[in-house]
């Protein structure tokens, strides 16, 4: 089968730092379905790992967790579909990537593909989708309000990939005033599009922005990038006993500004459940399956906002110096091989 992977992490301007090969059709065990892929989308942890992560001699490493598809094949233990089903999902951080034509992923962390949408649109949503729906509702749980603070969430990077998914469940699903970061006309336009109540920009001093807002300080704060260079300014901005969510791995974080507020401080990882095997692995399923039914019913949109084409070497390759570039708005999306 066809695929797209690499022999050594390189920067991406480099010839070899994404290949075209072939690989052996893999065959599902367990509670595996086998998916012939037909679109996937780009994401930074993409680029992170093909920096970070260097395959073993020879060996080719295949990058890529979204993907929407067709079942081909299910593992002998598997229940929830069967071959003909159309899915969507994000895959597992310590498995094989969805760079290829078949892909082999746990049935548990799968789910349904929404009618309404085509396969490219489908495959920009899962990983964003997964990662904001746990920080909102696992991690920092937005339904459970914070004494004297305003129903309000912060939301740094509205515009990106997880941001632009997230300012759409805040709006839909919470009574929360959402007030999104951006800071360049056009991504200042698309998270207002999207649903927030307000637009900051990220590039200027947040606390003092939020203020001005006069809607007293926030209970929540869900910062998806540079979390590192906010933290003073989260600190400054957020109520007494508030929460925040983390995704970003930024290489120092002191917490200690949050300490006098008792701010509690959430990581998410979307990868946890299924890489340690976590008893609600099977959270994921149902989770994807809800968010089907939204976008079928309209509460919900896709945010795929750019399609590079094909899945192949020289296309994804444009797409990871996308990503790099920080500049990205919503998803981008290669489909077909």
């Amino acid at each position: 089968m066809r695929a797209v992977g690499y022999r050594e992490s390189l920067p991406i301007e480099a010839e070899a730092s994404l290949i075209d090969v072939e690989l052996p059709k893999p065959e599902p065990k367990g509670r595996d379905l086998l998916v012939e892929v037909r679109a996937v989308s780009v994401n930074p942890v993409d680029t992170k790992v093909r920096v970070r992560a260097k395959p073993e001699d020879g060996a080719v490493k295949v990058l890529g967790w979204d993907a929407a598809g067709i079942v081909t094949a299910v593992g002998p233990e598997a229940r929830l579909f069967r071959p003909g089903d159309q899915v969507f999902y994000a895959g597992a951080i310590d498995r094989s990537g969805t760079n290829a034509e078949f892909h082999l992923v746990d049935e548990r962390i799968v789910g349904r593909k929404p009618v309404s949408l085509d396969f490219a649109a489908a495959a920009a949503l899962p990983l964003t989708t997964i990662t904001a729906w746990e920080t909102l509702f696992d991690r920092i749980d937005v339904r459970r309000p914070v004494p004297g603070a305003a129903g309000a969430i912060l939301i740094i990077g509205g515009a990106g990939g997880v941001g632009s998914i997230a300012v759409q469940l805040a709006r839909k699903l919470t009574d929360l005033t959402v007030i999104a970061t951006a800071s360049r006309p056009e991504t200042q336009a698309w998270v207002r599009e999207l649903g927030a109540h307000h637009v900051v920009d990220h590039t200027k001093p947040l606390a003092s922005q939020v203020a001005a807002l006069g809607l007293g300080a926030p209970a929540f704060v869900f910062s998806t990038t540079h979390s590192g260079e906010h933290l003073t300014e989260i600190a400054a901005l957020i109520a007494p006993q508030g929460r925040v969510g983390v995704i970003d791995n930024a290489p120092t974080m002191d917490v200690m500004p949050l300490m006098q507020k008792s701010v509690s401080f959430h990581w998410e990882l979307m990868f946890t459940r299924s890489l340690f095997g976590a008893a609600d692995i099977q959270a994921q399923h149902d989770l994807l399956n809800e968010t089907s039914r939204l976008v079928d019913a309209g509460e919900l949109r896709s945010t795929l906002t750019e399609t590079f084409g094909t899945i192949s070497a020289a296309n994804l390759k444009r797409a990871h110096a996308h990503i790099e570039s920080g500049k990205a708005r919503g998803k981008v999306v290669l489909a077909g091989f």
